[in-house]
């Protein structure tokens, strides 16, 4: 009986320290509704890919961070093709200039790349350079291709715009910061990109950097492949 007792106690303690813990950090727990407003938690990341399958409510979540857009119209070319999209736009509470301008991406990869900005690249250009980060430069989002241009295999998350290649980053003295230039050179440039690079695998299903292979050694790949209910994250 006391061994009852005690164990009854232990699971009423956990079970009050998830729900105080939840009330004050709600991206921490699985069942609670994304906020793109709230920091960075255990689950964000897997909330964020789930926008993969549900347009309306990332959309909806981007109008409520202020997050300036446009619908992009859907495209259809075989395999390829997407109905989710959306197109960064200019001005707004909270957005960002991207290079060249008009990016067009699903609504999921646009929202993990809305709190990519917020929570992770300006902190880290505060951090490491004491000023923020004004426009993002990028290799495009669709492309309806295989994997690495292949003729046959896998199809690229490219190919339904859930991936977006990014190749730097502009501060707001002019200075740029490159993926290519800048990654495998010591110094505060090659530490602000592993750092934001670190901080994209808690948010995207899949971040490749130069780390990865040859054919990354200019751009960060990011991706939201929904990979069912293992939800496995690659991070390289």
């Amino acid at each position: 009986m006391l061994k009852f007792i005690l164990i009854a106690g232990l699971a009423a303690a956990a079970a009050f320290l998830v729900y105080a813990h939840g009330r004050r950090h709600p991206e921490d727990l699985p069942w609670t509704a994304l906020d793109l407003g709230r920091p960075v938690g255990a689950f964000t990341g897997r909330k964020l890919t789930a926008l993969t399958s549900d347009a309306p409510k990332c959309e909806a979540l981007l109008r409520r961070a202020g997050v300036r857009f446009t619908a992009a119209a859907p495209v259809r070319a075989g395999q390829c093709g997407y109905a989710d999209g959306v197109r960064f736009g200019a001005g707004g509470a909270r957005s960002i200039g991207y290079r060249p301008a008009g990016l067009a991406t699903s609504c999921a990869v646009a929202a993990a790349l809305s709190v990519w900005e917020w929570e992770v690249v300006q902190p880290a250009a505060l951090r490491h350079f004491g000023q923020r980060v004004t426009g993002i430069d990028h290799y495009g989002s669709y492309s309806c291709r295989r994997m690495y241009g292949r003729g046959t295999g896998r199809w690229s998350e490219h190919s339904t715009a859930d991936a977006v290649d990014i190749a730097g980053f502009r501060l707001a003295d002019g200075t740029r910061i490159t993926v290519l230039g800048d990654w495998r050179r010591k110094g505060k440039a090659s530490a602000f990109l592993h750092d934001i690079r670190d901080g994209a695998c808690d948010l995207f299903a899949t971040t490749l950097s130069p780390d990865y292979n040859e054919a990354h050694r200019n751009h960060f790949h990011l991706d939201q492949a929904a990979r069912g209910a293992t939800g496995w994250r690659a991070c390289r």
